[in-house]
């Protein structure tokens, strides 16, 4: 499912406008973002949580070259599913 068909399903589920479905839809998103890049925790209970993780620098290779080169450290999106969430998807 890509946008478009979220969209269209959100809509269609709550019997509003496809254009305020995707207004609602941006508007959660943007909210997620923000929130997670100033490092705050996103918890929705029964689906999961958003939050920051960091990965170190570490040694890597060129796969094309077979080179041998330092990847820097940075900071990774974890998302980290509910039981409710886990529970609907092993049924």
């Amino acid at each position: 499912m890509n946008k478009q068909e979220l969209t269209d399903a959100v809509a269609t589920e709550m019997r509003i406008t496809k254009a305020a479905a995707a207004e609602t839809i941006d508007a959660f998103l943007d909210t997620v973002t923000n929130a997670v890049v100033k490092g705050d925790q996103v918890q929705l209970i029964g689906f999961g949580s958003f939050s920051t993780g960091a990965r170190a620098a570490r040694a890597g290779r060129n796969p094309k070259t077979g080179e041998a080169l330092q990847i820097a450290a940075s900071k990774t999106v974890k998302f980290t599913a509910g039981k409710a969430f886990k529970d609907a998807v092993n049924q």
